[in-house]
């Protein structure tokens, strides 16, 4: 199917009013466009339960898909009994909905990489210079079996994939090390050194002072077959805009705001109205 628009939209966050007036901004007629989520759809907006119910709801249409953030696996593990709801996640409301099984259900089987256009690849956070883009697919349908899988070995995965430690990445690596590692270069990464170790603390701009050895992960220049666009890192507030790469978190729940990028020529737009401070 052609479709007359195709957007990007970085980071939702559960920013319910700002989604659907930027929906407004775009003129967007499910009938004939496509939006692309780029992950963490839910969080510390004011309504992930609704912002979460609209996007599945296009999905099944076809006129939306999604990639999943490091807060849609909090979600699952939340939900599965892997992880602690935090006070600072608005997420409470799914949990008490008549559909929460379903909606989770539907979470647990989105892919982590996606590729919108001939031209574009689609990940929550970036990927790593050791990887190629056909790499970077091979271990994201790795993940993503074990993310949909059996509900008993779903419930062995959650609990591994968090650490606050990095795992190295290496030719041995394997088993629940390896799918938490895959998980953290998809979802949490922000600097990496060339070869791919990551660090978990910053979170700043680009202005601010970074761990010796350290860069954003863009910021090491590899050939690419594909432009990889991203959320994640609402300091970058969408304003990286490289050759091979796109930042599209705008930073909305932080007092910013929604961005859309418009494959095909680039143009960005951004939502009139900001989420409630969380």
């Amino acid at each position: 199917m052609s479709f007359r628009h195709q957007y990007v939209i970085g980071d939702l966050q559960g920013c319910y009013a700002a989604y659907l007036q930027l929906l407004k901004t775009l003129d967007f007629d499910p009938a004939q466009d496509k939006l692309w989520f780029a992950g963490d759809l839910v969080a510390r907006g004011e309504d992930s339960l609704n912002t979460l119910r609209h996007v599945k709801a296009l999905c099944e249409q076809g006129a939306a898909a999604t990639v999943l953030g490091n807060h849609d696996l909090n979600l699952i593990a939340v939900w599965r009994g892997a992880a602690k709801l935090k006070n600072k996640d608005k997420t409470a409301p799914i949990f008490a909905a008549d559909d929460c099984d379903e909606l989770l259900e539907w979470l647990r089987r989105q892919p982590i990489l996606a590729y919108p256009d001939e031209c574009t690849v689609l990940v929550h956070a970036g990927i790593p210079p050791h990887w190629s883009i056909e790499a970077a697919a091979g271990y994201a349908q790795q993940l993503e079996a074990q993310l949909q899988s059996r509900l008993e070995q779903l419930d062995q995965l959650l609990p591994n994939l968090y650490s606050k430690e990095a795992d190295e990445w290496h030719a041995g690596i394997e088993g629940f090390t390896k799918m938490r590692a895959i998980a953290n270069y998809f979802t949490r990464m922000r600097l990496c050194k060339q070869d791919g170790s990551l660090e978990f603390s910053f979170s700043a701009g680009l202005d601010e002072a970074m761990p010796t050895d350290f860069l954003p992960w863009f910021e090491w220049q590899v050939p690419r077959t594909r432009k990889i666009l991203f959320g994640h890192w609402a300091a970058l507030k969408g304003e990286i805009d490289l050759p091979h790469a796109r930042a599209l978190d705008g930073g909305c729940v932080w007092g910013n705001y929604l961005l859309a990028y418009r494959l095909g020529d680039g143009k960005v737009f951004t939502s009139s109205a900001q989420c409630p401070s969380p």
